[in-house]
């Protein structure tokens, strides 16, 4: 059930990535609310997920998650640069993810 709660961080992470831009550093009331609450919901999920999964792992998995996103969302809906090594960085990414969750036996 963890692994599921670490999964759902990771994506509310994604999530409150892309809804930094909107903020235009902050200035905006609405925009903000809405990242500051993705961050916090982000965060309290993670830590809901570290009182069972050990807290680097967990935290390696999250991170590993929103970065694989955000740079996915970011290539999809951006138009953001795409190469080879690129791809290859999110290929290792996602195995160090799978990797972790195969090393924690649960």
């Amino acid at each position: 059930m963890n692994w599921l709660v670490l999964v759902l961080a990771g994506l509310v992470e994604i999530v409150w990535s892309q809804s930094i831009r909107p903020t235009q550093n902050f200035t905006r009331p609405w925009p903000t609310a809405l990242c500051f609450v993705l961050g916090v919901a982000a965060v309290y999920l993670l830590s809901r997920a570290m009182q069972t999964l050990p807290v680097g792992t967990a935290y390696a998995v999250f991170t590993g998650i929103g970065a694989v996103g955000a740079i996915t969302l970011g290539v999809v809906v951006h138009d953001d640069p795409v190469s080879p090594l690129r791809l290859l960085a999110l290929a290792l990414i996602v195995a160090g993810i799978i990797a972790a969750r195969l090393a924690t036996g649960e």
